[in-house]
């Protein structure tokens, strides 16, 4: 069954110079199947981590969050059977630190952010190292979307992680965490780059004549260029979080519509595990969705 329908009004893109139209959608959300929904979480972590999936064990990784399939969360169109179009999990890195897609990502961890952030390295090698302190459990938290799904979905997820945590604990499994390693994706643009793609973005009052190529929407006060998250959720995030750092992560790939030719990054955001219920609350109250 369906954890929960949330209606949604999306904007949709149309081939013709008409006017943007706006139509409802139903999007379901469901516990992570095992027998269903394999290629498109792997899919979603492909995008969620770009050039660095071909170390990252995707397919092990995959497995493992579908291994837990009371924790977590996929959004669906077409029912239980489809496929999902954004999925939210967290995983305890402790709990699993001899499984190779965490020991892989662990080694990306720490390898990146001792020449990017030193103090964060430091950090990172305290809860996540060999010598670790053991008291310190560690929630990977993994989330992405189709990069057209709205972002009004995004607290009925971390809603529904928020009780599922809750539950688990009360079950005795290993979900109390000290701390949450959120994990996203960026983009870099010079100031010409920036200047061009908000001159191709429609205004507030002519929709019409859009690119049909997916590129994403610059925040205010983007004129000068610089980096930017994919997703406008991880500007909350990051005020919960104690320390972030974002490293490059270039790629000799053909590129897509959707990164626009961009220099794509991941951020890395630690969150004391005290400050999620707070963050998961102020997520509602800045992108408001009903019931």
């Amino acid at each position: 069954m369906a954890k929960r329908k949330q209606q949604q009004d999306v904007d949709m893109d149309e081939d013709s110079d008409s006017d943007v139209s706006l139509i409802n959608v139903d999007f379901e959300f469901f516990d992570p199947n095992p027998e269903i929904d394999y290629h498109a979480i792997r899919n979603l972590l492909s995008q969620l981590f770009h050039s660095s999936s071909p170390s990252l064990h995707l397919e092990a990784l995959t497995d493992l969050i579908l291994g837990q399939p009371l924790v977590g969360t996929t959004v669906k169109m077409d029912g239980r059977e489809g496929d999902p179009y954004a999925f939210l999990t967290v995983l305890n890195m402790a709990v699993h630190k001899d499984h190779p897609s965490i020991q892989a990502l662990t080694s990306l961890l720490l390898s990146k952010s001792q020449p990017t952030n030193p103090s964060f390295h430091t950090t990172l090698q305290n809860i996540l190292g060999p010598n670790a302190n053991p008291s310190q459990h560690i929630g990977l938290v993994l989330s992405e979307r189709l990069i057209n799904m709205p972002v009004q979905i995004v607290p009925h997820m971390y809603r529904m992680l928020v009780d599922e945590i809750k539950w688990a604990i009360d079950d005795n499994e290993p979900y109390t965490f000290t701390h949450l390693l959120f994990i996203s994706r960026t983009y870099t643009l010079t100031q010409d780059e920036a200047q061009l793609l908000l001159s191709s973005q429609p205004n507030a009052s002519s929709r019409k004549n859009k690119s049909k190529k997916l590129r994403p929407s610059l925040p205010s006060g983007a004129e000068g260029g610089g980096v930017f998250s994919f997703h406008p959720e991880d500007e909350v995030i990051e005020k919960y979080a104690s320390q972030t750092y974002t490293f490059s992560t270039p790629t000799s790939t053909p590129r897509t519509a959707e990164d626009f030719g961009l220099e794509l990054g991941t951020k890395v955001m630690l969150v004391p595990a005290d400050k999620f219920e707070g963050l998961v609350r102020e997520l509602g109250e800045v992108y408001v969705v009903g019931g």
